[in-house]
C-alpha cells in the first residue's frame, strides 16, 4: 500500500490549533506508517513541538516570508504529499496545495475557490446538531478512513521540560500551596470579565493561605502589575515557555480562549467563563479531557442585561459572573 503523506493546515489562533492536536494521533493509529506534517503560523508552532505523531512542522507566514508563492509551491511539492486536510478555509493555502499537486484535498464548507480546485469538503450542516469544534475537525480525518476518532487534545512535553515544570512549581507555589493561574485577557475573541473584577478575584484568592496566585498573561494590565504577592511568570516569554508555566498550575481561571485549551491539553484543571450563545457555547468550545468547571451567566442574563455582542459582554450586572461565583467554584475544587 502506498504510504499516506498527509499535510494538515490550521493557520489559526492558539485554541483552534490546540484542538487540532488529536488529528495526527488518530491518523497514526489508523495508518502507522503515514508521514504527517502540520502547516501553522509561527506563533502557534510551539503547540506541536515534541508531538510524537507529527513528522514535520511547516511554518507558513506568506505575508512575512521572503519566499514567493511559487517558491512555496515548489517547497510543498518536495514533500510529495498525497493528502491535504484544510481545517480552516484559506484561499491561498487552497491554491498552494492544488498547484503543489496534492491529489486528495479536503476542506470545510463550500467556498468558490474550493469548487474551482475540485476540493472535497465536509459540511458542518449549520452546526445542527451542535458538536464540539474538535469533533468537526476530526470529520476531515474520518473522510480519509479514520474510525470515529478520540478528540481529546494533547500537548507533549520533553523529559527536561517535565523536570522544569516540577522545579518551577516548587518556586512558584512556595510552601506547598495550591497554585492558581488567572488569565485576564481574551484577545477580544470571547466574553470576559472587566480587569477590575479580575483584580478583586486575585486579591481575595491571594489572601487565602491555601493559595499562591499567578497572572499568566504575557502582557498583564498595568492595574495588576503593582499587586503584592502576585507573580507574573509569563511576561515576554515564548509560547513554549508559557506552556511550561501553565503545566505547573493546579487550576487555571480564564475566559473561553486559547489558555483554557492549553491547560486542558496539559491535564490542568480549569474554571472557564462561557457565553451560552451557540457561537461561544461550551458544547462547541469547552475544555476537553481535564477536570473542568464551566461558569455561565443566568438564563435571563443574555436577554435582559447583556449587550448582545460577545465581544462587548463583560458578565457584569445581575445574573452575570463575578468574583463570588468564581470563588465558589474554586472552593468546590479544593474543598
Amino acid at each position: 500500500m502506498k504510504q499516506k503523506r498527509i499535510i494538515i493546515s490550521r493557520p489559526d489562533r492558539i485554541g483552534d490549533v490546540v484542538l487540532s492536536t488529536a488529528i495526527p494521533r488518530e491518523i497514526k493509529k489508523q495508518y502507522p506508517d503515514s508521514f504527517i506534517a502540520v502547516l501553522l503560523r509561527s506563533y502557534t508552532k510551539d503547540i506541536y513541538l515534541n508531538n510524537p505523531y507529527v513528522d514535520e512542522i511547516i511554518v507558513f507566514e506568506p505575508d512575512k516570508e521572503e519566499f514567493s508563492f511559487f517558491e512555496w509551491v515548489r517547497k510543498i511539492r518536495t514533500y510529495k504529499f498525497n493528502t491535504a486536510l484544510m481545517l480552516l478555509p484559506n484561499e491561498k493555502i487552497n491554491y498552494l496545495f492544488f498547484l503543489a499537486g496534492i491529489k486528495e484535498r479536503i476542506g470545510v464548507g463550500h467556498k468558490l475557490f474550493q469548487y474551482l480546485t475540485f476540493t472535497k469538503y465536509v459540511d458542518r450542516k449549520k452546526y445542527i446538531p451542535l458538536r464540539h469544534e474538535a469533533d468537526y475537525c476530526m470529520d476531515l480525518a474520518r473522510k480519509i478512513g479514520v474510525q470515529n476518532g478520540n478528540i481529546i487534545p494533547e500537548i507533549h512535553l520533553r523529559k527536561d521540560e517535565i523536570r522544569t515544570v516540577s522545579e518551577r512549581k516548587k518556586q512558584l507555589s512556595g510552601d506547598g500551596n495550591f497554585l492558581i493561574g488567572i488569565h485576564t485577557s481574551s484577545g477580544n475573541s470571547a466574553p470576559n470579565l472587566r480587569i477590575t473584577e479580575y483584580k478583586e478575584l486575585a486579591d481575595k484568592l491571594s489572601a487565602d493561605k491555601r493559595f499562591k496566585v499567578i497572572i499568566t498573561d504575557n502582557d498583564p494590565d498595568l492595574i495588576l502589575l503593582n499587586m503584592k504577592g502576585i507573580n507574573f511568570p509569563n511576561v515576554n516569554l515564548s509560547l513554549r515557555e508559557s506552556i511550561i508555566n501553565f503545566a505547573t498550575l493546579d487550576v487555571l481561571i480564564s475566559a473561553s480562549t486559547g489558555p483554557m485549551h492549553i491547560a486542558s491539553a496539559l491535564g490542568v484543571k480549569t474554571i472557564s467563563l462561557f457565553c451560552p450563545l451557540t457561537a461561544c457555547s461550551p458544547k462547541l468550545w469547552g475544555p476537553l479531557g481535564n477536570n473542568a468547571i464551566i461558569l455561565l451567566p443566568d438564563n435571563e442574563y443574555c436577554s435582559n442585561v447583556c449587550p448582545g455582542d460577545p465581544k462587548k459582554c463583560d458578565f457584569s450586572g445581575p445574573g452575570g459572573i463575578n468574583t463570588d461565583k468564581i470563588l465558589y467554584a474554586v472552593n468546590k475544587i479544593f474543598k
